[in-house]
């Protein structure tokens, strides 16, 4: 086989490779037909019978060598007994446009020229019939330059639309989740998305809980509350769960891995499915989607890859949803606690003690029941214990226990449906699921109801919860922490208190000692206060006259740390002077309060003020533990002038107190 040959780079440009100028015109026609037609292979069948007529042959096509020779597109009949393969391989290694003679059919020549697409130089445009001259080559080479680059403007044009098809549905997918805050709703969206786009009866969402190796089906339609828990090894999802692969199930019926538990609970029968791990941003797998039971025919290869771009969809709404939910709640903390710390502050034995036990506590999960009176810190307490815990980053919900009237108790701390009552016009989380995974501080738990008693040993024996108006079991993986300044032992013998829940809640043991029992904590938790609210009074941070200072230290504080707190808010705002000065402070003593002395107006101005000497001198060794020298220090006085105003009122002065005697 012989062949002439005419490469790009020795052929003139359209214009001069066409004296008569209908190459020309026929390129410019196929220009318009790129803009007038709807796909690639509108295109190609619009120009083919075109080119056949300007060059009068009998048969032209579009060939392929991979992975096999072929005809791709055609028009015309072709003679050939087979594709003269020899002469087109011969065409893609020169890179150029040639002419042969061929055996069969007889008479007949066949012109080929190189196709070059981006994807590889595979292609060939050929016209064959018994009129093709050699001196066509020319002008059909121009052509076959003119008809490549109106492949690529249609190729374009053709993935554009369908990208621009798929960015549409994509925007209008997204644009709907965007809207949907909570997660059973946008996980019910998403399916319903997914029925649609699939053509199928059925979609659901599987959501991985790897902790508790169980998975959250929503919808689950034909199920009570459309949630459903399952195991994470069941049946074709949980194949995709743990293999990470996409399964395509012809006939469900027949396939060993698939669990028909769920179809005899519903009455549902499932005949064909589509599985598909579900991604997140990291590449984790977090779950499974599934659509099931195609309307017409089983699920193919471009179902598999509707239903992963749109899982990819809805891996992002779920994070973002997540995210939101996440930020809200952890931003409702820190608000809630700009005005109070977390810190344990103080320098005392009992302190430190505190301190160390609740370093011990914090990354264990077990129940702690905090013990104190009023005021000494106890939602403090339970705060380190949650933010110095591996549950930091999730919800801290604290609960005022005693605040909860029997009928409000079920609704808050466990939720609604909507519709359960009169008010209830939206279903609400109640307080337990709003803490899932974070920690629930049961304030004043000694105050509880008899009724809320009861329902709350059966959240914290089960560690499930149902909301008020609905059936279904929601699981809660929550750290409980209570707080009581009553005596439950007492109370449990009163039977005041439940002993079970009692048990319950005494795993672990947090007393808070009374800040009269650790007079070295005052000072350092005044500063500390001082540092807070100073600067909230656009002031710089007060200090403490020696005179005032002993005031704080021989005051005995019935309100505990709390009272000690809004006295240094007060004094940072109020205070006149540059330091804080005795008659600062001289309001805190009153006649009302617990540690007042109390003296009989039949008592003589004398006595009275000999008592009340002794019983002021006796507080102030109190508070200093026993150490005199501390005590005269607190008082203002030297240690031996200190003995000596004992002696003089008639109190015990220490052995050692002899040696100062004058």
């Amino acid at each position: 086989m012989s062949a002439q040959w005419t490469t790009w780079n020795s052929l003139p440009w359209l214009q001069q490779a066409d004296d008569s100028g209908t190459t020309l015109q026929l390129a410019d026609r196929m220009l318009h037909g790129v803009a007038g037609s709807e796909s690639l292979s509108d295109f190609v069948a619009a120009c083919l019978p075109d080119m056949a007529s300007e060059f009068s042959v009998q048969w032209i096509g579009v060939v392929d060598r991979w992975p096999n020779w072929s005809i791709q597109h055609e028009f015309g009949r072709h003679q050939f007994n087979e594709l003269p393969v020899r002469f087109f391989e011969e065409v893609l290694d020169r890179d150029a446009g040639g002419v042969a003679r061929i055996d069969q059919p007889t008479d007949w020549s066949v012109v080929g020229v190189p196709l070059q697409n981006e994807a590889s130089n595979q292609r060939l445009l050929v016209l064959a019939g018994r009129r093709v001259d050699s001196s066509d080559v020319g002008r059909i080479v121009a052509i076959a330059r003119a008809f490549q680059y109106c492949l690529k403007m249609a190729g374009q044009r053709e993935r554009g639309t369908r990208q621009s098809d798929r960015l549409r549905e994509t925007l209008r997918v997204a644009y709907r989740l965007s809207e949907i805050f909570e997660t059973v709703p946008l996980l019910e969206a998403l399916a319903e998305e997914a029925t649609r786009l699939l053509d199928c009866d059925r979609a659901s969402i599987f959501i991985w809980d790897q902790p508790n190796r169980k998975l959250l089906a929503c919808p689950a339609l034909g199920v009570e509350g459309g949630t459903l828990y399952l195991p994470d090894d069941a049946g074709i999802v949980g194949t995709v769960i743990h293999n990470g692969v996409t399964i395509r199930v012809d006939d469900a019926y027949n396939d060993d891995r698939f669990d028909s538990t769920v179809d005899k609970k519903s009455g549902y029968r499932t005949n064909n499915l589509l599985a598909v791990p579900l991604l997140d941003g990291d590449g984790r797998l977090i779950g499974c989607f599934e659509g099931i039971n195609r309307n017409h025919g089983v699920f193919d290869s471009d179902d598999e890859d509707i239903l992963g771009q749109l899982g990819i969809q809805a891996a992002i709404a779920l994070r973002n949803t997540r995210e939101r939910a996440r930020l809200i709640s952890n931003h409702r903390q820190l608000t809630e606690q700009m005005a109070s710390s977390i810190r344990i502050v103080g320098d005392s034995k009992a302190t430190a003690a505190v301190r160390e036990k609740i370093e011990r506590l914090a990354p264990t999960d077990l129940p702690v029941l905090i013990l104190g009176e009023s005021g000494t810190g106890k939602e403090v307490a339970a705060q380190s214990l949650h933010f110095h815990g591996p549950r930091a980053d999730q919800a801290f919900v604290a609960v005022n226990c005693a605040a909860l009237t029997e009928t409000l108790l079920e609704s808050e701390l466990f939720g609604h449906e909507k519709g359960a009552f009169t008010d209830a016009q939206d279903t609400r989380k109640g307080k337990f699921e709003l803490a899932d995974g974070g920690t629930i501080f049961l304030d004043e738990i000694g105050d509880m109801s008899p009724g809320g008693q009861a329902k709350m040993l059966r959240v914290l024996e089960q560690k499930v919860i149902t909301r008020v108006g609905g059936s279904v079991p929601i699981p809660v993986n929550v750290r409980i922490v209570a707080a009581t300044n009553v005596n439950l032992a007492e109370a449990v013998r009163q039977k005041r208190f439940r002993e079970d829940l009692y048990y319950r809640l005494n795993v672990v043991t947090l007393e808070l000692p009374p800040l009269r029992d650790r007079p070295e904590d005052i000072s350092s938790l005044a500063e500390y206060f001082l540092r807070q609210f100073c600067p909230q009074a656009r002031r710089p941070v007060l200090d403490f006259s020696d005179e005032a200072r002993r005031r704080l230290l021989t005051h005995g504080w019935p309100g505990n740390v709390r009272e000690l707190r809004n006295l240094m808010e007060r004094v940072a705002f109020l205070s006149n002077g540059d330091k804080i000065e005795v008659d600062d402070l001289a309001f805190i003593l009153s006649p009302q309060q617990k540690d007042a002395i109390e003296l009989g107006v039949d008592v003589g101005l004398s006595q009275a003020t000999s008592r009340f000497q002794q019983q002021y001198i006796d507080r102030a060794i109190q508070r200093a533990s026993g150490n005199m020298s501390e005590a005269a220090r607190m008082l203002g006085l030297h240690r031996s002038n200190l003995y000596r105003k004992m002696r003089q009122i008639g109190m015990n002065v220490p052995d050692n107190g002899d040696e100062d005697q004058e």
